[in-house]
């Protein structure tokens, strides 16, 4: 029998961004800048609660503007999501652990999202990975949410 651990995946992207570590970094910090550049294209934010600090927490409701065709994961439009910073080294990188508020069980579980922050010549790689992630989120939709998430941050900080 397979348990639910073992449908759980690893999901990654990455971009140069015009930027330096340090302005990144900033970006995640404020949550009027946050809410600004990381719901994906075609969603909009709110953040209820943000607590920038190891052992904070934050809680994000994204919100669909256009249609989709799957629904949200906490109601038909909206996806929440609670998270809890678990490192937080300026410059370098930013662990959290994240769980979606969700009466799907394909949805329970926690995944642990980690930011890298590596000096390139021509600015910062961001490289965000996702593990342990929830088998209702589709692959194919994750990545292109992160790449967009991306291109909305070199937006922000460029």
């Amino acid at each position: 029998m397979e348990n639910a651990s073992s449908k759980r995946r690893t999901d990654s992207a990455s971009r140069v961004i015009l930027a330096t570590p340090q302005t990144i970094y900033q970006a995640f910090l404020n949550p009027e800048a946050l809410v600004s550049w990381l719901p994906p294209k075609g969603m909009s934010g709110h953040i209820d609660m943000f607590d920038p600090r190891e052992g904070g927490t934050y809680r994000v409701i994204l919100t669909y503007e256009i249609d989709h065709l799957t629904p949200g994961k906490t109601s038909e439009n909206t996806d929440v999501a609670q998270g809890n910073f678990l490192e937080l080294i300026p410059d370098k990188r930013i662990v959290q652990s994240v769980t979606f508020d969700s009466e799907d069980p394909a949805f329970s579980g926690e995944m642990t999202q980690k930011w890298l922050f590596e000096t390139y010549s021509e600015g910062t790689k961001v490289t965000i990975v996702c593990e342990n992630v929830p088998e209702g989120i589709k692959k194919e939709d994750h990545d292109t949410g992160l790449r967009s998430t991306l291109e909305n941050l070199a937006i922000f900080t460029e």
